[in-house]
C-alpha cells in the first residue's frame, strides 16, 4: 500500500506521541477531524494504526511488508480454488492427453465412479506412456497414474501459504483441493501454481494502487 504524504505524516505524529487522539493530530497538522478521518480510517484498516475508544491511536510498529505479509498468510485455499479437470479410471491414455491439451492443464485428476479421488496424471506421465508402439486408446489411465495414498492433497480450509509450499516441495504444478466423504476422498477443486501466482501478484498490486 502506498500512502501520501499526509498519511506518512500522520503516522510519524502517533509513533512520536501515541496515544493520541485523532483532535490532537489534526491540531498538529493544522487540520479539522473531518478531514482527516478518511486518513485515520485508512491507516487503522490496513494495520498501521490501532485505535481505542475514549484513549486515541497507536502505532503498531509493523511496516507494510509485515502488513503484506500477514495478509498473505490469511488467505485460504477456497478463496482461489478452480474447477478440477478430471478423468474416469477407465478413460485411455489418448483420451486424457486430449483433455489435457484442450483443457489447457498441466494435471488431470483420475476419479472413480463416486467422484473420489484415486489417482493423478501429470504430463510426464502421458509423455512416458506415449513413448513406444503401444496403441493409447487401449490403455488405460490407471495403470500409468500416481494412485493414492501417494498423492499430496490439500482442503479448502488450508492457507494458501501452506499449499504453495507443499507445490514446491514436491515440485509439482498442482494440488487436488479434496474432502473427506463416506466414500472416499471426494475431489473439490485444484489449486496451482499458476493460481497461486497470480493471487499473489493481484494483491501486491491492489496494495500499490
Amino acid at each position: 500500500m502506498e500512502l501520501s504524504n499526509r498519511q506518512e505524516q500522520i503516522i510519524v505524529i502517533v509513533k512520536e506521541n501515541g496515544p493520541i487522539t485523532g483532535e490532537n493530530i489534526a491540531e498538529r497538522l493544522g487540520l479539522t477531524r473531518a478531514t482527516l478521518r478518511p486518513d485515520l480510517a485508512i491507516l487503522t484498516m490496513a494495520g498501521f494504526l490501532d485505535a481505542r475508544p475514549r484513549v486515541g491511536y497507536f502505532y503498531t510498529g509493523k511496516t507494510g511488508t509485515e502488513l503484506l505479509t500477514e495478509k498473505i498468510k490469511q488467505f485460504k485455499v477456497q478463496e482461489y480454488q478452480s474447477v478440477p479437470i478430471v478423468v474416469k479410471e477407465d478413460a485411455s491414455v489418448y483420451d486424457a492427453i486430449s483433455t489435457m491439451f484442450l483443457e489447457d492443464v498441466g494435471t488431470l485428476f483420475v476419479v472413480d465412479n463416486n467422484a473420489c479421488l484415486i489417482g493423478v496424471l501429470s504430463r510426464k506421465d502421458l509423455l512416458r506412456a506415449s513413448i513406444g508402439n503401444q496403441d493409447l486408446n487401449a490403455v488405460p489411465v490407471h495403470i500409468i497414474m500416481t494412485r493414492m495414498p501417494n498423492i499430496t492433497v490439500c482442503y479448502r480450509e488450508d492457507l494458501m501459504i501452506d499449499a504453495a509450499k507443499k507445490l514446491i516441495d514436491k515440485q509439482i504444478d498442482g494440488l487436488p483441493i479434496v474432502k473427506d466423504t463416506e466414500k472416499g476422498v471426494e475431489i473439490v477443486g485444484r489449486i496451482t501454481k499458476t493460481t497461486i501466482t497470480k493471487a499473489f501478484v493481484e494483491l501486491i498490486m491492489d496494495e500499490h494502487l
